[in-house]
């Protein structure tokens, strides 16, 4: 599957937010209690309103957000911006989540080197993510891309009072990695 990346319009708000819902459901089934992993499929609404809005009114001119759109269809996402706690040369990946029908067939990747190349090409020396500490799978995969733990941990409390252990992980950006 070669993929079309692309910009995310405020059309593709409600099938980002599915391709969201849906990721969680299945990446951290197992990490997460599945009765809040079974409710997130009442969130469609909410969750489309809100990336509505982050796309039609980003927090700033360096907040983008890309889709992955092999079939006219958005399977995979990307949202980046500047880096939440972090000085400003620093960049953060805040979100890259695929359709997990179309795990294992290189969308993921090909939008993450899309992600990162957008985050030098932005100006940023570096870049950050976070991920649930009990996320792996993930983990790898940010690995193979030359991505390192850093030795940051948070604690995040999300509703029902569930807490997520995230750690960080972080990459130096090179300027011969531009792209529009």
């Amino acid at each position: 599957m070669t993929p079309l990346v692309r910009r995310a319009t405020a059309d593709d708000a409600a099938t980002i937010a599915n391709v969201h819902i849906r990721s969680w459901q299945v990446a951290y089934r197992g990490q997460l209690p599945d009765h809040f992993l079974d409710a997130l499929s009442q969130a469609i609404e909410p969750r489309s309103a809100f990336w509505r809005k982050e796309i039609a009114t980003p927090r700033s001119s360096r907040n983008e957000i890309w889709v992955a759109d092999p079939r006219a269809q958005v399977e995979a996402f990307a949202a980046i911006g500047p880096a939440r706690n972090a000085d400003s040369l620093t960049g953060e990946l805040y979100a890259i989540y695929v359709n997990p029908g179309c795990w294992g067939q290189g969308l993921g990747r090909a939008l993450f080197a899309h992600a990162t190349r957008r985050l030098a090409a932005l100006g940023y020396s570096t870049a950050i993510l976070w991920v649930l500490e009990s996320n792996r799978r993930a983990g790898r995969f940010y690995e193979v891309a030359g991505w390192a733990t850093d030795g940051g941990t948070k604690l995040e409390t999300i509703p029902d009072g569930i807490q997520l252990q995230e750690v960080s992980y972080r990459i130096r950006l090179h300027r011969e990695n531009e792209e529009s």
